[in-house]
C-alpha cells in the first residue's frame, strides 16, 4: 500500500436561472470560473477522482456517447471545477499541505498512492471485473472512497449491486450519530444532514428569492459501508449532490449553509481517511 499506509465569477442572476433551466444534468466542459492556483509541490493529499466504465443504456440515454475522445464519461460531471475549488477550501481551513486535483482510472495502480478518492454520478457505472477487484483491494488494504450525485431507486439499485460485487460480506447502513467520521474535526450531528442540493435544484421563488426543490420522492440518505474491523471504506451521502456545493462555493445564489455542510462533511472523510 506504500504511500496510502504511510501516510470565482458571479453571474446575474437572471442568467443564472436561465442556466439552471436548461440543466437536466451539467454537459461536461472546462468552465474559466475555477479558481487558478499553484499547489504544493510536497503535497500530501491530492483530489482523486476515479474514471470507471458507464452503463451502455446511461450512455446511449442521455446522448454521452456521442462524446467521443479519451476520458468521456459520466465520471467527469463538474469536472475541474468543484476539486478545484474544494481543494482551495481544503487549503484555508487544515493545515493539510494539497497538491494539485488528479483522475485516472479505477484500475490504475496509482489508486495506493491516495488514502482518499472520488467517484460521482455512481448510479450510472458499470464496473468490469478488473474495475471490481482493484477497488475491493484498495478499500480493504486502508483506502477510503466518497460517492457522489445519485438519485432515486433505480440509480440506488445500480450502485447496491456493484457494492455487493465489491463488498459482499458487508451491508450499507446509516451513519450512526456517534460515528468518528462526523466528528473527526467538525461534529455534524443527525440534526444537521440535511438535503445538499445541486445546482439544478435552486428556483426563484416569490420576490425573486433563490429556494430549493427536491426531487420528488426522495430523501437525503447518509449511508456507509464499513469494513470488518468497523472502518468506515465507503461515504454514500444519497439523493445529494455535495460537489456542486463546492463548485458552486463562491456564488451568492448558491445556499451558504449547504455550502458549508458539505465542506465540513468532505473535510471530515479526508482527515478520518488519512488517520484511519
Amino acid at each position: 500500500m506504500g504511500a496510502l499506509l504511510r501516510r470565482g465569477r458571479t453571474l446575474p442572476l437572471g442568467l443564472l436561472l436561465l442556466v439552471f433551466a436548461g440543466y437536466a444534468q451539467r454537459a461536461f466542459y472546462r468552465s474559466e470560473s475555477a479558481p487558478e492556483s499553484s499547489f504544493d509541490q510536497s503535497a500530501e493529499y491530492h483530489f482523486v477522482r476515479t474514471e470507471y466504465t458507464d452503463l451502455p443504456q446511461a450512455t446511449r440515454r442521455f446522448g454521452w456517447s456521442s462524446r467521443s475522445g479519451s476520458g468521456s464519461g459520466w465520471w467527469r460531471m463538474d469536472w475541474p471545477d468543484a476539486e478545484r475549488h474544494f481543494t482551495k477550501g481544503i487549503e484555508r481551513l487544515t493545515r493539510i499541505r494539497v497538491g494539485e486535483p488528479v483522475h485516472f482510472r479505477l484500475t490504475d495502480k496509482r489508486l495506493f498512492d491516495h488514502p482518499w478518492i472520488y467517484a460521482t454520478q455512481v448510479g450510472w457505472w458499470d464496473l468490469t471485473d478488473s474495475e471490481i477487484k482493484l477497488l475491493r483491494e484498495y478499500l480493504l488494504k486502508g483506502g477510503f472512497l466518497l460517492v457522489d450525485d445519485f438519485y432515486g431507486a433505480e440509480q440506488w439499485q445500480t450502485f447496491q449491486r456493484t457494492m455487493a460485487r465489491v463488498l459482499p460480506e458487508q451491508t450499507i447502513i446509516e451513519i450512526p450519530e456517534d460515528d468518528s467520521m462526523m466528528h473527526v474535526l467538525y461534529n455534524i450531528y443527525m440534526k444537521d444532514r440535511e438535503f445538499i442540493p445541486g445546482s439544478r435544484h435552486l428556483r426563484q421563488g416569490p420576490g425573486g428569492r433563490i429556494t430549493i426543490e427536491q426531487p420528488l420522492g426522495t430523501e437525503p440518505g447518509w449511508r456507509a459501508l464499513y469494513d470488518e474491523k468497523n472502518r468506515m471504506v465507503v461515504a454514500i451521502p444519497y439523493n445529494m449532490d455535495v460537489a456542486d456545493a463546492w463548485e458552486f462555493a463562491d456564488w451568492p445564489e448558491y445556499p451558504e449553509s449547504k455550502t458549508t455542510l458539505a465542506y465540513r462533511y468532505g473535510i471530515n472523510s479526508i482527515i478520518y481517511a488519512m488517520t484511519h
